[in-house]
């Protein structure tokens, strides 16, 4: 037995209430929405009108990837929700990495996906932290001790070129 229309405009309502808040209001317009849109579908599958194109609509305001972050938010390109910080979990939800989504909008790989001022906020705290003094010196004992297992002095150490290391694929 099929469903009416309005059953499933109703358990199409429902799920997006369940994934987000919506007032009654908003409630009602989007299951008159879905609704009528249903009985278009249903109206054209039967041959009784034909549907418009729907995806020639006026280009809307697309949003540059550089200035989806902003100084008190940042925009997912992807859905456009607003928040502070793009988080592993939030983009986990669109399928892709920090990485992925990077490389994808253009980002470089150094750009943090948050907030400017968050981002301002943060760097502040770690120079308050003394963080920058720390890591020179973390980096220059680290060179030392590299130099006195190798027998080069440090300076010979520093001027050696940094090896990055190469993966190697896994045979199939």
């Amino acid at each position: 037995m099929s469903k009416k229309l309005i059953e499933i405009a109703s358990e199409i309502v429902q799920t997006q209430v369940s994934q987000n808040h919506m007032s009654s209001t908003e409630i009602a317009t989007s299951l008159r929405q879905v609704f009528s849109t249903l009985h278009e579908l249903q109206q054209a599958e039967a041959g009784e009108m034909e549907l418009p194109n729907t995806f020639e609509q006026a280009p809307s305001k697309a949003l540059k990837p550089e200035d989806s972050i902003q100084d008190d938010k940042v925009i997912c390109l992807e859905c456009g929700s607003e928040m502070r910080q793009l988080t592993k979990l939030h983009l986990v939800s669109h399928g892709m990495t920090a990485k992925e989504y990077k490389k994808k909008y253009g980002f470089t790989l150094g750009t943090p996906l948050a907030a400017k001022s968050l981002t301002r906020a943060r760097s502040k705290a770690a120079k308050k932290r003394g963080v920058p003094e720390n890591l020179k010196k973390y980096m220059e004992a680290r060179r030392q001790s590299k130099a006195e297992s190798t027998g080069l002095t440090a300076a010979e150490t520093a001027e050696q070129p940094k090896r990055t290391r190469i993966r190697k694929k896994k045979a199939e």
